[in-house]
């Protein structure tokens, strides 16, 4: 009996259970094509530079946010980014992308975890029903709002003050340098100005000053000076200060600007709020006796034992919401924040867990969520609770996409795609799709390191000094005291919110000969690249200027050699008023940068474009001595062998920038080197490689603090210091230090727990 067109209908609908990628060709990927299940969990996997990101966010996701993006009018486009259409053959049963990563939340000082999670608007509300005295609506509670901030802060919680000490030297005069400002000095401009004024006397000390003379150095309005037969513009030093400095973004400073900045600028809680940041009336306002303050700040898993406390049948709902909203935070391992945490505090990890929490709740079903190495920042603990919220969001019938390395996250997967079989041009290409029991009998890297495990040192080195901290007390820190060995490799440990960040950065960087290498962004233009943020393009340059007879200017982008249609930056960018802008390639030079002329010039048969398009392991082969050779190396032996040297920084993820950050202060002759998490985004098998590259700056004589919860890391240092035992106020203590092998033998600590069952299996 034939089949009815309804039959067929339904069976056509079945057909699209899978995501359909056919020839993606986006950065390294060569013509992948493969089949994905849909409301599945697939895993990622491959070394570092393997194509996983242009694979997952780079065509996926990003062709998934473009279609939608298409569906709006034009006008409302022209308030969206603008996404470029993806290097690929074709992409078939795509759904609703949600991308779920690693970004920090913005730098808005208004913005807290409680703002970013809706959890605060829920507070409010409560607070606007039940609270006694009652004050009025929910934006009585807002410190976003006129009517609920403080106003003298405006809502921030701070004011900031001039530290005078730091603009000025009183034992000194106006002559011999009082003034300590940058671009302040005694023959320069500003600083004639403030001599020559006649306000005061130039050879005068400024602790001889009278108070109309310190009044005038320092806070006179604007006004006109006769200095010689010119009229000069004057006003106080103070004045001057806030007006060239403090109103400019803090990030598009030069460093020693802001270094300077950071100095002079002192920021305390607001008198008036207590640095609560609302009005009068809004802390007037309670519940059981605590206002919304008080519940913000609380620790979120303290703060949910709260609401469990209030009952009310006018806003059941509502606090029915907030319950689970506070659970989840909990659940998530983030019980340890509060409310009131600026979102800009968080560290990558925790950023994404905030994200993820808003969509645990979500009734949409049939999404796809694509998520960028969750368990970053997690200890081994925690990343059990990641992978039930993992499987939660597939259980309601989601795809849920991951690029990951942990062995414990691939362990659940559904289905696992392994990119290899090397990075950069040595990738992109499918080394093997299926099951996690394929994936072991594959034979591909990663097939062979999922049961690898490093072992405990036979032999520890021993400390040949320490550094001591003590009565530490940032955050949550306890009153810690405890020694930091010298000439060792030293892993600093425990749950997430333990304290970890706060004792070794808190207590440790900006010590004489400690450099810190961490994963924040790395500030430059789209014009910045490995090449230029290494100081490499200097060796460059001179050796194709002098290989040619000609000025090295010619050889930067940034100068002489520009292509002029495009400025050196090998796109246009073209602003098409109410629709998105477009970023084509430029026509001129093809996307080269530089301008045919300079084209023609080579250095061992290569131009300068096809040079700094090399990846920097093949780089290295090409400069056999030298300056570039040496920097080369170390950003090889930092595993960065894979990018590109005219690779744009702002592509970079947060543990490539660490590591070009680690390959520069390599250069320096350090005595202690702090990292944080180093482990981030490498593969098994380059952990292997990162756990060398540590030995060998240990053996060089110099102090390696590592945080980290990579048991691998943990397994291979010679002195472990945990901390705990949980996080926020139930951390903050140092709960183990020694060697592995003796936390492995005889601690009970949650780290001791699961690096026992490490080191055993």
């Amino acid at each position: 009996m034939p089949a009815s067109s309804s039959d067929r209908r339904t069976a056509a609908a079945d057909q699209h259970d899978v995501i359909q990628v056919r020839g993606a060709r986006e950065n390294n990927l060569r013509d992948v094509s493969l089949d994905l299940p849909k409301r599945r969990l697939s895993v990622f996997t491959g070394v570092s530079g393997s194509g996983k990101s242009s694979l997952v966010f780079g065509t996926i996701a990003a062709e998934s946010q473009r279609l939608i993006n298409e569906t709006y009018t034009a006008f409302i486009q022209s308030f969206m980014p603008n996404l470029g259409r993806p290097d690929v053959d074709g992409l078939h049963n795509l759904s609703a992308a949600i991308v779920v990563d690693q970004e920090r939340m913005g730098v808005n000082s208004r913005s807290t975890v409680g703002t970013a999670t809706d959890a605060y608007t829920m507070l409010r509300i409560v607070f606007s029903r039940l609270g006694q005295p009652h004050v009025g609506t929910s934006t009585a509670f807002s410190f976003n709002s006129p009517e609920g901030m403080c106003p003298r802060c405006e809502g921030i919680g701070q004011t900031s003050d001039i530290d005078i000490d730091q603009l000025v030297d009183r034992t000194k005069s106006l002559n011999e340098g009082a003034i300590t400002v940058p671009g302040f000095n005694v023959d320069g401009w500003y600083g004639q100005t403030m001599a020559n004024s006649g306000f005061y006397s130039p050879d005068k000390k400024l602790a001889d000053f009278t108070e109309q003379e310190w009044e005038d150095l320092l806070h006179k309005p604007a006004c006109k000076v006769k200095i010689g037969s010119n009229n000069i513009s004057y006003e106080g030093l103070v004045v001057k200060v806030r007006r060239i400095y403090l109103a400019k973004d803090r990030e598009a400073m030069q460093s020693h600007i802001r270094a300077f900045v950071d100095r002079a600028v002192v920021f305390a809680d607001c008198a008036d709020c207590g640095g609560t940041r609302l009005s009068a009336a809004a802390l007037s306002s309670r519940i059981n006796g605590r206002n919304i303050a008080e519940c913000s700040a609380m620790q979120i898993s303290d703060l949910a034992e709260f609401v469990r406390g209030v009952d009310d049948p006018s806003v059941a709902p509502m606090l029915a919401s907030l319950r689970a909203l506070l659970e989840s935070l909990v659940e998530i391992g983030l019980g340890y924040l509060s409310l009131d945490r600026t979102s800009s505090t968080l560290s990558g990890g925790e950023a994404q867990r905030v994200k993820m929490v808003r969509h645990l709740g979500s009734s949409l079903t049939d999404v796809t969520y694509v998520f960028d190495e969750p368990t970053v920042g997690l200890h081994p603990h925690d990343i059990q609770r990641m992978n039930d919220l993992l499987l939660l969001l597939r259980d309601k019938g989601n795809t849920v996409l991951v690029v990951e390395h942990k062995p414990e996250v691939i362990a659940i997967a559904d289905h696992v795609v392994d990119l290899g079989p090397g990075a950069g041009t040595s990738g992109g290409e499918i080394c093997y799709t299926g099951d996690v029991a394929g994936l072991r009998a594959s034979g591909t890297l990663t097939g062979r390191h999922l049961g690898h495990r490093v072992r405990l040192r036979d032999s520890v080195r021993r400390p040949t000094g320490h550094i001591a901290i003590e009565g530490a007390d940032q955050h949550n820190l306890k009153d810690v005291s405890v020694d930091i060995p010298l000439g060792v490799l030293t892993v600093v440990t425990g749950v997430a919110g333990s304290g970890k960040s706060s004792l070794i950065h808190g207590n440790l960087s900006g010590r004489d000969g400690v450099v810190v290498a961490d994963q924040s962004a790395i500030r430059g233009s789209r014009r910045s690249n490995p090449a230029t943020y290494t100081g490499l393009l200097n060796p460059i340059r001179t050796a194709f200027a002098k290989e040619n007879g000609v000025k090295a200017a010619l050889f930067s982008a940034n100068s002489e050699g520009a292509c002029p249609t495009c400025n050196g930056i090998g796109l246009v960018y073209t602003d098409l008023a109410m629709m998105a802008g477009v970023a084509s390639v430029c026509e001129a030079c093809e996307g080269k940068r530089f301008t045919p002329e300079v084209l023609t010039y080579r250095l061992r048969g290569k131009n300068i474009s096809e040079v700094l398009d090399m990846p920097i392991e093949e780089a290295h082969a090409f400069f056999p001595s030298g300056q570039a050779h040496a920097i080369l190396g170390r950003l090889n032996d930092v595993g960065l062998g894979y990018l590109r040297l005219g690779q744009p920084l702002n592509t970079l993820s947060g543990g490539e920038r660490q590591r070009i950050k680690l390959a520069i202060h390599m250069a320096e002759k350090s005595s202690t080197y702090v990292l944080d998490e180093p482990t981030t985004g490498l593969h098994m098998a380059d952990v292997d490689n990162l756990l060398a590259l540590l030995d060998r700056l240990v053996d060089e004589g110099n102090t390696v603090v590592v945080i980290e919860h990579h048991q691998a890391v943990m397994a291979h240092a010679d002195w472990l210091i945990d901390l705990g035992p949980g996080g926020g106020h139930d951390g903050g203590e140092v709960v183990f230090t020694g060697t592995p092998a003796d936390l492995v033998a005889s601690a009970d600590t949650l780290t001791a727990r699961h690096l026992r069952d490490y080191v055993k299996s």
